[in-house]
């Protein structure tokens, strides 16, 4: 009920973004930026569906015990299947589409385009929570997102403006732009849940046990989505070494514990504010990137890094 009443008051605008808060929002992105690198990494040996699938089955095993007490008995069971519409929506929008939409994106677009469209999650944000759940667009936020979008094309395009002409479209573009917009949607479903899932309703689940209901649906749809994609011709992983340390490490960071800390964070700063914090994803991809092919980082990734968090504090003023 505590973290019900914080979301109440974060959507409302009236919560403070606390260094705890800032940290839990910042984690996620990190993760999820050595994610996308192992993505492309991978995405000659794994084809994309399977990946995702294979990474949210192991997730689901390190899950298990720590959230077992949502299946342990059969009063506990019940309660999933009597809230089943609205964890499969969870499962299929966080679960069963992001990653796997991403990982598709990646074997036809180029990192630079996944990881721009991928910036455009707080604009999702804000229309999402405008025609949807009836969020007002503040000023604040407006100018927040103009700041962290100008910081996330500086480090894209490599302190170059003219650079933004070589930009092109492909189909893994369109892909992710529908990856981002299903984020927006599952981050506003987590901060406004259903009726099931909220109040004197929601069952006593901790952290573990709300993740594991979603990811028990969403291994359906990645399940799923894997087999087609081998019935229509897809074909079997090259498994090594580093295809194994690499699904090791997908499934336990930016799986588990980027979804734990996402989900306090949107709980307790809202949406709107939680999105700008996604803008970091593609600033720790450049940095990254650049120390994987041993070139230091450069002035422009600082200035970029000044205006991303430049947005995140705007768009959290009264």
């Amino acid at each position: 009920m505590l973290e019900l009443r914080r979301a109440d008051a974060a959507v409302a605008g009236r919560m403070t973004l606390t260094p705890r808060i800032a940290a839990l929002l910042t984690l996620p992105p990190f993760m999820w930026a050595c994610n996308a690198l192992v993505g492309r990494v991978l995405a000659p040996l794994v084809p994309p569906m399977l990946l995702n699938a294979m990474r949210w089955a192991l997730a689901l095993a390190l899950l298990l015990p720590l959230g077992w007490g949502a299946l342990a008995t059969r009063e506990r069971r019940a309660e999933i299947v009597r809230r089943w519409r609205p964890l499969a929506l969870l499962g299929l929008l966080g679960v069963g589409a992001y990653n796997s939409l991403q990982y598709l994106a990646l074997q036809t677009s180029t990192p630079i385009n996944v990881t721009l469209i991928a910036s455009s999650t707080p604009i999702w944000m804000l229309i999402v929570g405008t025609l949807f759940f009836g969020e007002r667009v503040r000023g604040a936020q407006a100018l927040g997102g103009l700041l962290s979008m100008i910081g996330v094309l500086i480090v894209l395009l490599r302190g170059e403006i003219g650079a933004v002409a070589s930009l092109r479209l492909v189909p893994g573009d369109l892909w992710m732009l529908l990856a981002a917009i299903g984020w927006a949607f599952y981050s506003w479903l987590l901060a406004r849940p259903s009726p099931s899932l909220a109040g004197a309703q929601r069952p006593s689940w901790n952290w573990a046990e709300f993740l594991l209901a979603q990811t028990l649906f969403g291994v359906v749809f990645a399940g799923l989505a894997a087999g087609t994609e081998h019935a229509l011709g897809a074909p079997w992983p090259q498994f090594n070494t580093t295809v194994v340390l690499a699904l090791a490490f997908i499934a336990v960071g930016p799986a588990v514990i980027a979804y734990r800390a996402w989900g306090l964070g949107v709980l307790a700063a809202g949406p709107n504010v939680a999105g700008f914090f996604n803008n970091l994803t593609p600033l720790f991809a450049a940095l990254l990137s650049a120390l994987w092919l041993g070139q230091p980082p450069q002035a422009y990734h600082g200035a970029a890094f000044a205006l991303i968090v430049a947005g995140i504090v705007a768009s959290n003023r009264r």
